[in-house]
């Protein structure tokens, strides 16, 4: 099997999962995660190794289903907020240094900011299985999410060592 054959094997449920979180569409997000495939394998000599190949199959298919939307005259106030586990925390984790700056920012955040993040990011819940093991409901789940989010965005832009 090429390498190629084992990234699709490894990766197209992830890409179809993330899509269909994105659309809210089985079949278009089953075609844009072909394509995504299709796009990645045309571009893989461009894909730096030190990246998680995740997060650049993710950015491929986020920006297909965004062209898919300029196509059909969707306004971008129209797209469906992204709601699979971030890509942008992902692209940021590009060494081992990063990753354990997350995890002592996360340290410092107080509840339920930690865990909201922990359970979305790392246990790859959806925000009405974490609104439901809090006893809120989902939009108290991702608004949560995105003010932790926020939290360790802003200290990582400001570069606060712990």
């Amino acid at each position: 099997m090429s390498d190629f054959e084992e990234i699709y094997q490894d990766y197209f449920k992830d890409v179809f999962l993330f899509m269909r979180a994105l659309c809210r569409d089985e079949n278009l997000s089953e075609e844009i995660t072909q394509e995504t495939f299709v796009k990645a394998l045309a571009s893989i000599d461009n894909y730096k190794k030190e990246k998680d190949i995740r997060a650049w199959l993710f950015t491929i298919a986020r920006n297909t289903y965004y062209t898919y939307c300029r196509k059909k005259n969707l306004a971008i106030d129209e797209i469906p907020e992204i709601s699979a586990p971030d890509v942008i925390f992902t692209e940021r984790i590009e060494n081992d240094e990063q990753a354990m700056l997350i995890h002592k920012i996360l340290h410092t955040l107080e509840e339920p900011y930690k865990e909201v993040f922990n359970l979305r990011v790392f246990g790859e819940l959806s925000f009405d299985k974490i609104g439901e093991i809090f006893g809120k409901s989902a939009g108290w789940a991702r608004v949560t999410y995105f003010r932790a989010k926020k939290r360790i965005t802003e200290k990582m832009d400001k570069g606060e060592i712990l």
